[in-house]
């Protein structure tokens, strides 16, 4: 008898009260389906795989999910703007005016062909600009996150009964912040040489967890810092909201607005400026 994957099944979200409420659960709607195809294809033997022009890989499942969510969207909020990794729809830099969902269909790709657990699907109502409404489902590891502005971040477990609220640390000297990142490429082209080295010198932990899962640790305060040189709109439109509802900071490494910058430094606000400082100075 052939495998089959069970499906992945979570409480329903907190609902919230604020003007976003119909939006997320469109997004947690758009989260199920992402699951479902995800995880039929994840470990699959027959996975068909593609390198992209920037020489990153591209699985089927990265394209059906981006179609799915795309259609999806079409039919709910036809309205609305849809923009993808995989099929466009976004000029890098740049965030169109209006209400426009950004999805990063599975964000850890490498992992996702790899059989390592460690991905998720990004998912993001921007609105005139703002990330207002993210939601991260990562199946493999049996967890998701969600935000939308004015009703907290929350995070659930397929093992949980309810959800549970996030909120970053009070940890307020970098000699006793953890810090993760995903790896060194891109350091010193976006931030001061040699200030990846001096920020793990300082800090009381390093490890690279990286993707989309340090920046959660972030919001749910097991994690202190996390930064990554290289990101697309797409990489980080979900997470911000998260972030900033848990009572983070997310900003490109220069400062500015992170959704545009090509960079992400996340912390517990606390510790940003000092991080920000070692970054650029």
């Amino acid at each position: 008898m052939p495998h089959t994957k069970p499906a992945v099944s979570y409480p329903p979200p907190h609902p919230g009260s604020g003007r976003y409420r119909d939006d997320l659960a469109l997004a947690w709607q758009l989260a199920d389906a992402a699951d479902r195809i995800t995880t039929a294809r994840y470990l699959a033997t027959d996975l068909q795989v593609d390198t992209k022009p920037d020489l990153s890989p591209v699985t089927e499942a990265d394209r059906a999910v981006e179609r799915e969510l795309a259609g999806l969207i079409t039919t709910h909020q036809p309205d609305d703007l849809f923009a993808g990794e995989e099929y466009g729809g976004m000029t890098v830099g740049t965030i169109p005016p209006g209400r426009v969902w950004i999805v990063d269909p599975i964000d850890g790709t490498k992992n996702y062909v790899r059989g390592v657990p460690v991905w998720a699907t990004l998912i993001a109502l921007v609105d005139d600009g703002m990330p207002a409404v993210g939601v991260v489902s990562a199946p493999a590891m049996g967890q998701r996150w969600w935000a939308a502005v004015g009703d907290g971040a929350w995070t659930v477990t397929t093992v949980a009964t309810s959800a549970t609220r996030l909120q970053v640390s009070n940890v307020a000297e970098l000699s006793d912040a953890s810090f993760s990142y995903s790896d060194r490429v891109g350091w010193d082209e976006r931030a001061r040489p040699g200030s990846f080295e001096e920020l793990c010198a300082a800090v009381w932990r390093t490890r690279a967890y990286g993707d989309f899962y340090s920046h959660m640790l972030v919001a749910q305060g097991a994690v202190d810092i996390a930064a990554e040189p290289q990101l697309n709109a797409w990489d980080v439109a979900a997470l911000v909201p998260i972030i900033t509802e848990a009572g983070g900071t997310m900003t490109g490494f220069n400062g500015s607005e992170v959704i545009t910058s090509g960079s992400g430094l996340t912390t517990n606000t606390r510790l940003h400026d000092v991080v920000l400082a070692r970054l650029i100075s």
